[in-house]
């Protein structure tokens, strides 16, 4: 079992969600799935499945469910070159992706900074990276195969199901368990990432222009500074100029990981000690440019465990809403050691995601693991929402369906085709009966 969990209890990669199953199941194959469905509702029993359990929220805890686990299902299906997709079954993780379609001279046209998840939880809780022009990897999905409540075994796309496949590219898991996804893919291609440290009010004065320019940008701020490490990420024509092993080693690895959890463990146990190691961590980032395959510069190791928040706002909100956050934790006492990332997305025609309809900025909040939480997130969710936010999916919210429903256009749409394919909530939990209503 994952992340330390012992038999009988599951635990996510973060520490702060368990769950005692009623039992675990482990299909090879969709039509086992089905089996494993239609026996759970004949027996009373709700059903959740789960992936790597990267997600900070309860969207896949199953309680006294049955646990569906995805390590038979890791199968690549089949690759279409000529269509330019990949079929993969849906327990692959993205790592492992990335690593086989670099093999085949393929990629994926944008993810995320962390690649442990599997392919289905990923994309079932809208999981994203930024970027001026691509969306989300669940805006990548072609064509999906799920196993519905009745334990039938379902295969959307638009022009097949065309409804369902709409809701089910970032489903909740509260549509049935999915199976396996078809990713439209493209070229393998070069990133050049060039990172630069700026000053806060520098960094929003030109927030416009640096999402604008550069197909992806991000940034971190240290609260209790005025620090911010930049990062843009553009199309390369080569040569590869990868960072010396050495140096990505030390910078990437046990700069960002083990020498950081250090200083979390001296800033936890030594609150007032935060700023001043704030300022120290701000200005260790120093400016460097490298040019490497694009999954190595989208992703990084993450070994220092955290909780996390993260809210999109309307793009044209979003340095508004930042200068607020930064007076939020200048005029509290506060000690958060933690950076916060502010990210980029297009709008997209996902009825689920958090980018449906609108350009987005989205800004994540961490805390370390074990650390009490005073009332930073409370607060933090108070400004989002004053600006309509929506919640990730997968991270640190108390947002309920009645909220949802106001900031969701396609909210009603989708618990409709819940109703149509789930109607006696199979695959409902605590989580999906708040965020979705009953």
């Amino acid at each position: 079992m994952p992340h330390g969990t012992t038999p009988g209890t599951w635990n996510n990669w973060a520490g702060n969600q368990s769950a005692r199953p009623a039992r675990v199941a482990v299909p090879s194959s969709a039509e086992e799935i089905g089996e494993t469905v239609r026996r759970a509702a004949g027996q009373g029993q709700r059903v959740k499945a789960v992936g790597s359990g990267h997600s900070f929220t309860a969207i896949a805890s199953a309680g006294d469910a049955v646990l569906v686990r995805p390590d038979a299902l890791t199968a690549v299906r089949e690759l279409d070159r000529e269509a330019g997709t990949v079929t993969v079954e849906s327990g692959l993780t993205l790592d492992r992706l990335n690593r086989l379609l670099a093999a085949a001279g393929l990629s994926l046209t944008n993810m995320g900074d962390i690649e442990v998840q599997t392919v289905a939880g990923a994309t079932s809780t809208g999981t994203h990276g930024t970027g001026r022009e691509s969306g989300s990897l669940a805006a990548q999905i072609r064509a999906l195969e799920i196993v519905l409540a009745d334990g039938s075994v379902r295969h959307c796309s638009p022009t097949e199901n065309p409804g369902l496949f709409q809701g089910a590219r970032l489903g909740l898991g509260a549509l049935g368990v999915v199976s396996a996804i078809t990713f439209g893919v493209e070229p393998a291609f070069l990133l050049t990432a060039h990172e630069k440290p700026m000053t806060f009010d520098a960094v929003l004065a030109e927030f416009d222009h640096l999402a604008a320019v550069n197909e992806h940008f991000e940034f971190y701020w240290f609260p209790h500074t005025d620090l911010c490490t930049t990062k843009r990420n553009n199309r390369s024509q080569g040569p590869a100029a990868p960072l010396p092993r050495f140096r990505s080693w030390l910078e990437d690895d046990f700069l960002s990981n083990t020498v950081w959890e250090g200083v979390c463990r001296v800033g936890r146990r030594v609150p007032a000690a935060i700023p001043s190691i704030a300022q120290v961590a701000g200005r260790a980032w120093s400016e460097r440019t490298y040019t490497d395959t694009a999954y190595k510069v989208f992703t990084s190791p993450r070994r220092v465990r955290f909780i996390e928040m993260e809210y999109a706002v309307p793009r044209e909100a979003g340095t508004a809403v930042l200068r607020e956050l930064k007076a939020l934790v200048e005029r509290s006492d506060w000690r958060i050691s933690f950076p916060v990332e502010v990210r980029v997305a297009p709008a997209d025609d996902l009825w689920m995601s958090t980018a449906n309809g609108r350009d987005s900025v989205y800004i994540a909040v961490h805390l370390y693991r074990g650390t009490t939480d005073p009332g930073y997130f409370t607060e933090v969710e108070r400004l989002m929402t004053a600006y309509r936010g929506r919640p990730h999916w997968g991270k640190l919210h108390t947002r309920d369906a009645a909220y949802l429903a106001d900031v969701y256009p396609h909210f009603g749409d989708f618990t409709a085709l819940r109703d149509e394919v789930d109607p006696d909530r199979v695959f409902t939990n605590d989580y999906l009966r708040r965020v979705l209503g009953s």
